[in-house]
C-alpha cells in the first residue's frame, strides 16, 4: 500500500465537514488499491479523527468495498428469481469450477473474484454474469469459459 497515494485521497476531503465524506473517501481508497488496506483504514482514522471501529462498520455494511484483496476482475453472478429459474445456479457453479474457487474468493493469481448476487436489475436478460463492468446476458454454461479466457 502507498501512504502518499492514500494521503493524498484524504487530503481531497479533510477540509470538507460532515460524515457523508467517510463514504465517498472510502470508494476512492478502494478504486485506488481494488480494497481496503488495514493500513489505509488506520491512516484515515488518525488523519480524520474518526474511530477505526466506524470506519470497519461502513466498510463492512456497503457490499462495494472489500476489506480483502479482489481480483483484477470482479465477476457477479446474478441469483435472482428470474435468473435463478433460468440457471443462475448452474452458471455460477461453472464459474466456480473453472477458476477453482468458491464464492467470495479470489483466485491465487488475483486475477478473478466471484461473488453472487441478488439481483442486476436485467432481468429479462438472465442468467446474467457481470465481468467488471460487462454485462453478459442469456448465457449458457458453455459460455462461462469463454467469457473467462477473453479476460486477460
Amino acid at each position: 500500500m502507498n501512504q502518499e497515494k492514500v494521503d493524498k485521497i484524504i487530503d481531497r476531503y479533510s477540509a470538507k465537514e460532515g460524515k457523508g465524506i467517510l463514504i465517498q473517501l472510502l470508494l476512492d481508497i478502494q478504486n485506488e488499491f481494488n480494497w481496503l488496506p488495514g493500513e489505509a483504514i488506520v491512516q484515515i482514522s488518525e488523519r480524520l479523527q474518526v474511530p477505526v471501529s466506524q470506519i470497519y462498520r461502513i466498510a463492512s455494511f456497503y457490499k462495494v468495498m472489500s476489506l480483502a484483496p479482489i481480483g483484477r476482475h470482479l465477476i457477479q453472478v446474478c441469483l435472482g428469481t428470474a435468473c435463478h429459474v433460468r440457471g443462475g445456479p448452474k452458471i455460477l457453479d461453472k464459474v466456480e469450477e473453472c477458476l477453482k474457487i468458491k464464492t467470495d474468493e479470489t483466485t491465487s493469481d488475483m486475477k478473478f473474484t466471484v461473488r453472487r448476487v441478488n439481483c442486476l436489475g436485467c432481468c429479462a436478460l438472465g442468467p446474467v454474469m457481470v465481468v467488471d463492468n460487462d454485462y453478459h446476458g442469456k448465457i449458457t454454461t458453455v459460455k462461462v469459459k469463454e467469457i473467462l479466457e477473453s479476460y486477460d
